[in-house]
C-alpha cells in the first residue's frame, strides 16, 4: 500500500504536473505543424514519431492513474478521468475524426498544483470568494442577458428600417448588443440613425457598469475571506501560532 502511495504522490506531485502540462503544449505545436502545407519527409516522419512518444507517455500515465485508483471505475467517468481518455483516444481511432486538439483540455490538469493548497493560500482564497459571491453573480449573469437581449431589441427598433439587411433580425442584433454592451466595439455593424446612436451610447453606460460590477462583487468577498482567515488565526491560541 505504501508503493501505491508513493505513486500517486509523485503522479500529482507539481512537477509530475509540469512535465505533463508541457507535453501537451508541445503535442499542440506538433499537431498545429502539421498543417503547414508542403512539409519535407524528414519533419513530417519526426512529428508522426513524436506524437507517438508523446501519446506513449500518455496513455502509460492513464493507465497508471486508473491501476493505483481506490475506486477505478469512478476515476474512470471522472472529470480528470474522461478527459485523460479523451487525451489519448483519438490516436487510437487513428483513422476517423482527428480530435486531438481536446488535448488541450488537459490543460486543466494544472488544477491538480492549484489544489495543494498550502502552495497558493491565494487561490483557496478566490476560491472561498467565489462560493460566497455566487449568488450576487448568478443574479448580475441574469441580469447581463437581460440587458443583452434588450439591446438587441431596441437597436432593432431603431435600425432595421435604416439598415434592413444589417439588423435583419433580433438574432443579428445580438451581435452587436454584445460587442457594444462588452465594449469591444468591432465596428463591423453599427447604427446610422440619430435614435440608434443616442440608444447605443445608453448601452455603452450600462457596458461599463457590466465590467466594475463583478469586480467589486469579488473584491468585497476577497476582502471578507481574507479578514474572516486573520480572525481565526488571531483567535487561536498562542501556543498555536506559534508552536515550538
Amino acid at each position: 500500500m505504501a508503493q501505491r502511495d508513493d505513486k500517486t504522490i509523485f503522479l500529482d506531485s507539481p512537477v509530475f504536473s509540469i512535465i505533463i502540462s508541457v507535453l501537451i503544449l508541445y503535442s499542440v505545436i506538433c499537431f498545429s505543424l502539421e498543417t503547414i502545407p508542403d512539409l519535407s519527409d524528414s519533419l513530417k516522419t519526426f512529428l508522426y514519431y513524436s506524437e507517438i512518444a508523446v501519446v506513449l507517455i500518455f496513455s502509460i500515465e492513464y493507465a497508471l492513474r486508473v491501476w493505483l485508483s481506490a475506486n477505478r471505475l469512478k476515476f474512470i467517468f471522472s472529470f480528470y478521468g474522461l478527459i485523460d481518455l479523451l487525451a489519448i483516444l483519438p490516436f487510437y481511432l487513428t483513422f476517423a475524426v482527428d480530435l486531438r486538439s481536446l488535448r488541450l483540455m488537459r490543460m486543466l490538469r494544472l488544477a491538480r498544483i492549484l489544489k495543494l493548497a498550502r502552495y497558493n493560500r491565494a487561490l483557496q482564497r478566490f476560491t472561498k470568494a467565489l462560493l460566497l459571491a455566487k449568488e450576487e453573480l448568478i443574479l448580475f449573469t441574469v441580469a447581463s442577458m437581460v440587458a443583452f437581449y434588450l439591446s438587441a431589441v431596441g437597436i432593432y427598433h431603431f435600425e432595421h428600417a435604416a439598415q434592413p439587411d444589417v439588423f435583419r433580425s433580433i438574432f443579428d442584433s445580438l451581435w452587436w448588443s454584445v460587442a457594444t454592451l462588452t465594449t469591444v466595439g468591432y465596428g463591423d455593424i453599427y447604427p446610422v440613425t440619430t435614435g440608434g446612436r443616442f440608444f447605443t451610447f445608453i448601452v455603452l453606460m450600462v457596458g461599463l457598469g457590466l465590467v466594475s460590477v463583478p469586480t467589486g462583487i469579488l473584491a468585497s468577498s476577497l476582502s471578507s475571506v481574507r479578514r474572516q482567515q486573520e480572525e481565526n488565526v488571531n483567535a487561536r491560541p498562542l501556543n498555536e501560532q506559534h508552536p515550538e
